[in-house]
């Protein structure tokens, strides 16, 4: 049954079929241009560093094959055993039954698996105060919900319903799977770009003169210390256009876009971060946890630098898909206040 909910200036949603397949088709995209990213590094590693291209060297190009090999690695642990580092990264434990909060919250992802036609993920907690939630996994069968306590604190039953839906949407679209190569991917080019850097020291080359080689390494200089960097943008891209799919597949689940839309204001206005997150597993989360004032502008360079949309902007769309008008933060301030009452 086609549903009732459009979401504005971002169009229908897709099948779910359709959007899985075009996931699964990023996923190979992602790991090759990251993979061709460290060989790139690793190039450049060897011509500037390693002197592995002047005609007395040898003809292995040692930090070149040691990237591949790297990435390759990186790439299939990532894939098979990501999930489970993230889960660790964030003290994740499994739910414990005799907590009525806990009890809520299986009974709320059993219905929204019910709703999504998923299986039944794991779901684990992370004693925090921040409100936040994630999804993850490499597929449908091993995909994996964690919330924290704060957020069970904080929203009532139909806002975790709202964010749980989120999740689902996630594992339901195969969102998981990118998003986790994606975090353990750009830990590797974290780690391979500092060894880079470290190599710089002991660089022959860094002594040598000579305008026309200077021409030749300078690039090669630049994407060794540019890397983290880079593969961080490349990393915000692929996050941010799935929150909002994500965010019109949770309304179809629930046919509640306000339930959302009032759990977004509260996790915003509460104002606390959640020091357990890191660079490389922040867009992971419903709400960037690290809680970087970009994240809530508009323009250019937000859409470069930010791992989620404005959250303003998607609690202002739930609210046009409900057909309720929205009177801004003042609105989602009174929802805080009528939450912790």
């Amino acid at each position: 049954m086609k549903s009732r909910f459009s979401l504005p200036e971002i169009g229908q949603p897709q099948d779910f079929v359709a959007r899985q397949n075009r996931n699964s088709w990023i996923s190979a995209l992602i790991i090759f241009s990251f993979i061709l990213f460290f060989i790139l590094v690793g190039l450049s590693v060897d011509y500037a560093y390693l002197d592995s291209f002047s005609p007395a060297a040898a003809p292995i190009p040692m930090a070149t094959l040691s990237a591949l090999g790297f990435s390759t690695i990186m790439t299939l642990t990532g894939f098979y055993y990501g999930a489970g580092w993230v889960l660790a990264s964030v003290g994740a434990e499994p739910l414990d039954g005799k907590i009525p909060e806990h009890r809520e919250l299986h009974n709320v992802v059993t219905e929204m698996a019910l709703a999504s036609g998923c299986p039944m993920p794991k779901v684990f907690v992370t004693y925090d105060p921040a409100p936040n939630a994630f999804a993850t996994g490499q597929d449908e069968k091993s995909s994996a919900i964690c919330v924290t306590t704060g957020l069970l604190a904080l929203l009532d039953r139909d806002e975790t319903q709202g964010v749980v839906a989120h999740e689902m949407a996630h594992i339901r679209n195969h969102d998981t799977m990118v998003m986790v190569l994606v975090s353990v991917l750009l830990g590797g080019i974290a780690l391979l770009a500092d060894w880079a850097q470290r190599s710089a020291f002991s660089s022959r080359h860094t002594r040598r003169a000579g305008g026309g080689y200077a021409l030749i390494a300078i690039p090669a200089l630049l994407l060794v210390a540019l890397s983290p960097l880079i593969s961080r943008l490349m990393a915000m891209a692929v996050s941010r256009q799935r929150e909002y799919l994500a965010d019109a597949t949770a309304v179809e689940f629930t046919r509640n876009p306000l339930g959302l839309a009032q759990a977004l204001a509260k996790i915003r206005d509460a104002a606390i971060p959640f020091h357990k997150a890191t660079r490389g597993t922040a867009h992971l989360f419903i709400f960037n946890p690290l809680r970087r004032p970009v994240d809530e502008r508009d323009g250019s360079l937000a859409d470069l630098l930010a791992t989620h949309p404005p959250i303003e902007r998607r609690i202002q769309l739930l609210y046009q898909m409900a057909g309720v008008p929205y009177r801004g933060v003042q609105e989602s301030k009174n929802s805080v206040l009528m939450g912790l009452l």
